[in-house]
């Protein structure tokens, strides 16, 4: 089994909407633009993405969103929305967005190390 080249591909993030661009990064990722691409092999390229702080929202998503997790202790919910998460760090939204589109399996942590985020 012969190794496969990896590319490096730059996204410019200025003016595009968060869903969309994520979509795009995790095929890329994944590897399905590839005409080589098998689901059990990790094939996807390295995807720096600069402007990321320029990401356009539709809708009234900058003041309803709102991201959660769970600590698993009791009462152990927490919330942070989308404008205090975008001011501390633009570029954390983006990884959240891209990392939750890719599958949840062994290869997401490998595939999310190349990601290169810059704002």
């Amino acid at each position: 089994m012969r190794e496969e080249q990896r590319d490096i591909k730059t996204i410019d993030a200025e003016g595009q909407t968060l869903g969309r661009l994520a979509s795009h990064i995790a095929t890329i990722l994944i590897g399905k633009d590839k005409p080589v691409f098998e689901p059990n092999r990790d094939l996807g390229d390295h995807v720096q993405v600069v402007n990321a702080s320029k990401i356009i929202f539709s809708g009234n998503k900058m003041d309803q969103k709102v991201y959660w997790h769970h600590t698993t202790h009791g009462q152990g919910l927490r919330m942070v929305g989308l404008k205090a998460l975008w001011s501390k760090d633009p570029s954390d939204v983006l990884r959240r967005a891209v990392s939750r589109m890719l599958p949840k399996n062994k290869h997401r942590t490998e595939r999310m190390k190349r990601l290169i985020v810059k704002n």
